[in-house]
């Protein structure tokens, strides 16, 4: 029987606002004010933006000057890659090179892929192991190969499907042997592990607002103070003329509550999601014993897998339908990442980590958050199996379907 209430277990496209983050943006959303404006209710807005940029420097372990404020994580990846390209091609027309790792996020590989197509960029793409760890050895050979060449790298902090955390302050090191910058796309990282834009070697990190319990449509761009960029859109000269638009005071004020909440309980809350997960997939094991765990096992504190990340392959069905079903008995998943929800393709992450294309279709990922309980857990667990057998059922009956189409000389 369904849920009475949804069984919500997709925090990694967005999870539910924290009270401190509803609360701030309730407040400020009641006033006045444009931040750029000179007069007493202008000069409180900008009081406000800097008050968040401090708070949210100090969580992500970086200057308030190296905050600049965008609409989202997407926002933030184009700034950065699209801005270090041309900054750094411009200086030097040598500068042609993108190296790229191949499971990260689409606001990342379409940009990328952009460049390539509209700017002349050649990309090295960087393979994965099976476990969806970026090849250190093959990105130290690519860097090695024509430093000169390269204009920028891009690795992810964590991986948005599977939840493996990646080797990002190792590849920045090997980046800046060369005086390569190197980005990092921090969404699903920030305020789940420890996260410090100083230490990492960085030249521009991406945050979101969304999700760490902060509202949908602000994210930040960590830019390092001695990293040049060249804008992606103008205006009024705003965050250091690197993103020119009148700023969301509001917006930018529930962001900082969230991270410094986030950021405070982050040990605690780490330990208790990696519990939650860990009963998770021994409870979907248990259930599907065909299931397969995606990325590293990460059991407990292990540091190379998100705590709230467990994510599955299921033999002979499609994601959608067992998504679907799941749904049908309250339970709410993701195939994958939301940004390409709807789109009838296997994901990249899993095929670049060797996985053949008819098991990467049958992926279901169940990610966990601050609302998420053991009960939470549970009502997966009772209701797999059903929504599983209902999947494989209409998983055969499409490929008979093919079959007996196949067959009769027609397409479908």
């Amino acid at each position: 029987m369904p849920s009475t209430q949804p069984v919500y277990l997709d925090h990694a496209a967005t999870t539910p606002m924290a009270p401190s983050a509803l609360e701030a943006m309730t407040r400020e959303l009641a006033r006045t004010g444009n931040p750029s404006s000179l007069h007493g209710a202008g000069r409180r807005a900008h009081r406000v933006v800097e008050d968040a940029r401090e708070a949210l420097a100090a969580a992500a372990g970086a200057h308030p000057s190296e905050v600049v404020f965008t609409s989202g994580g997407t926002e933030a990846d184009n700034l950065a890659l699209k801005g270090l390209y041309w900054s750094r091609s411009g200086r030097d027309p040598r500068r042609t090179r993108i190296l790229c790792s191949t499971v990260e996020h689409h606001a990342v590989l379409d940009a990328v892929e952009w460049l390539e197509a509209h700017e002349g960029a050649e990309v090295d793409w960087i393979p994965v192991d099976g476990l969806g760890r970026m090849d250190l050895a093959a990105f130290e050979e690519a860097v090695g190969r024509s430093p000169e060449s390269i204009a920028l790298a891009a690795l992810m902090w964590a991986n948005n499907e599977v939840g493996t955390i990646q080797p990002v302050e190792e590849a920045a090191r090997i980046a800046a042997g060369h005086g390569i910058p190197l980005h990092t796309d921090a969404v699903q990282a920030f305020t789940a592990v420890p996260l410090s834009f100083a230490d990492s070697g960085a030249a521009t990190l991406a945050l979101s607002g969304h999700k760490i319990g902060g509202p949908v449509g602000v994210g930040a761009l960590l830019v390092r103070r001695d990293a040049a960029l060249v804008p992606v859109q103008h205006g009024g000269g705003h965050e250091r003329a690197l993103r020119s638009g009148t700023l969301n005071a509001a917006a930018a004020a529930a962001f900082a509550a969230a991270a410094s909440a986030a950021t405070a309980a982050l040990p605690a809350e780490a330990e208790r999601l990696a519990g939650l997960r860990d009963r998770l997939v021994d409870g979907v094991r248990r259930a599907v014993p065909e299931a397969r765990l995606s990325g590293p096992e990460g059991r407990g504190g292990a540091g190379d897998r998100l705590p709230g990340n467990a994510h599955f392959t299921f033999p002979g069905c499609e994601g959608d339908s067992l998504l679907f079903l799941l749904d049908m008995l309250g339970i709410e998943s993701s195939t994958g990442s939301a940004c390409t929800a709807g789109v009838p393709r296997p994901s990249h992450v899993l095929l670049a980590m060797g996985y053949p294309e008819e098991a990467a279709r049958g992926a279901q990922r169940f990610t966990l958050g601050h609302t998420t309980g053991p009960a939470d857990v549970d009502a997966l667990v009772a209701a797999l199996p059903e929504a599983y057998a209902g999947a494989r059922k209409a998983g055969l009956a499409a490929r008979q379907s093919s079959i007996r189409t196949a067959g009769t000389g027609f397409t479908a």
